[in-house]
């Protein structure tokens, strides 16, 4: 999640005399001077990974058998899809209903409070160092051009009477391009260069040729690799509900397009936090800063009876809220919290002596 700070620092303090920091639920208004902050939820972020598959046939496909022995080569041109991978990861976003705000009072030694763009807080009076996103090369990557096997042809082959007569031509060509590779790998070619840089030049070359012309039998492939990504808001379990489906011609499309056939998630809860209960009408007394403790769940997304993804990752939803107490921030020293910004839970307090 990309971060920014909010500081806010209060200098209003007395050298006698500390009042209490007061928390209150939901946003405050008028003209009370202080934080408004918010615990994360849990969103599952799934991302699948598809590959898009492009079968162009090679004009001398029917003579791949006949003069290269290749088996099963389509004529047919065609497109499918092929499932690459799955991934779940837990992302935090705003909850609503656990917004806070923390009023200072004169007399106050108040903390310096870091949220992220969301609002969500991520420390108390321990500034997090900004991470210099790292200077990449965005720019996509030059294609190297496919390579043209007709530009390999020579002229008997191109004069050739019949596409039944190139063919045979082509694939004698490419028997002669493997001969040339093997004289040159055993070192028994006229020109065999003694330089070990120059023989992988030449035989990049071949292998380039021969890959090529080979082409022009079995056909080619281009692949592309699209990205999906999809949101799981886990405030129950499930059991084998419909994530999306997959379908070899149309790759990844919804779960209600049966088209496809269905790939399933489910969400467990493993019950690692008690949560407490309220006697009577009896509500717990907002105290200090709210923190999350999350539970955890395990998620298993499963294809044809098959894994595609195993996992334990932390719920919100699942755990229950504790506080820090305002008395932490009260005294002649200085607390420093720091939080998880995806789960809002702690993950360490340390105390510092003012000086």
């Amino acid at each position: 999640m990309k971060n920014s700070i909010l500081f806010l620092s209060l200098l209003l303090f007395s050298s006698t005399t500390y009042a209490q920091t007061k928390v209150t639920v939901g946003v405050t208004r008028g003209k009370d001077f202080g934080v408004t902050y918010a615990l994360p939820k849990t969103e599952v972020e799934i991302e699948v990974k598809a590959i898009k598959v492009t079968y162009t046939p090679g004009e001398f496909g029917k003579y791949a058998d006949r003069y290269l022995h290749l088996t099963n080569i389509s004529i047919d041109p065609e497109e499918y899809w092929e499932l690459v991978s799955v991934k779940a990861q837990p992302i935090g976003v705003p909850d609503n209903e656990r917004t806070y705000f923390v009023k200072m009072k004169d007399k106050t030694v108040a903390p310096l409070m870091e949220l992220t763009d969301d609002g969500i807080v991520q420390s108390i009076n321990m500034p997090i160092a900004i991470k210099k996103p790292a200077i990449t090369n965005d720019a996509p990557a030059k294609q190297k051009n496919k390579v043209n096997p007709r530009s390999f042809l020579t002229e008997e082959i191109l004069m050739a009477n019949s596409t039944a007569k190139m063919a045979e031509l082509v694939a004698k060509e490419i028997y002669n391009i493997r001969e040339s590779k093997n004289a040159l790998l055993r070192g028994q070619a006229d020109n065999t260069p003694k330089d070990g840089e120059q023989l992988k030049l030449m035989l990049n070359n071949l292998d380039e040729q021969e890959r090529a012309m080979t082409e022009m039998f079995s056909g080619s492939n281009e692949r592309e690799e699209k990205t999906f990504t999809m949101r799981l808001v886990p405030n129950k379990e499930f059991k084998n509900e419909v994530l999306f489906r997959f379908s070899k011609k149309l790759g990844v499309i919804a779960s209600n397009d049966l088209a496809g056939e269905p790939v399933y998630v489910n969400l467990t809860d493993m019950k690692t936090v008690t949560i407490p209960t309220l006697e009577g009408d009896k509500k717990k007394e907002l105290e200090g800063v709210a923190y999350n403790v999350p539970g955890k769940a395990q998620i298993s997304i499963v294809k044809d009876k098959k894994p595609l993804f195993e996992g334990e990752i932390p719920v919100t939803q699942f755990g229950t809220i504790e506080y820090l107490a305002p008395a932490l921030f009260d005294k002649k020293s200085t607390i420093k919290v720091l939080f998880n910004s995806t789960t809002g839970g702690l993950v360490k307090v340390d105390r510092e002596e003012d000086k």
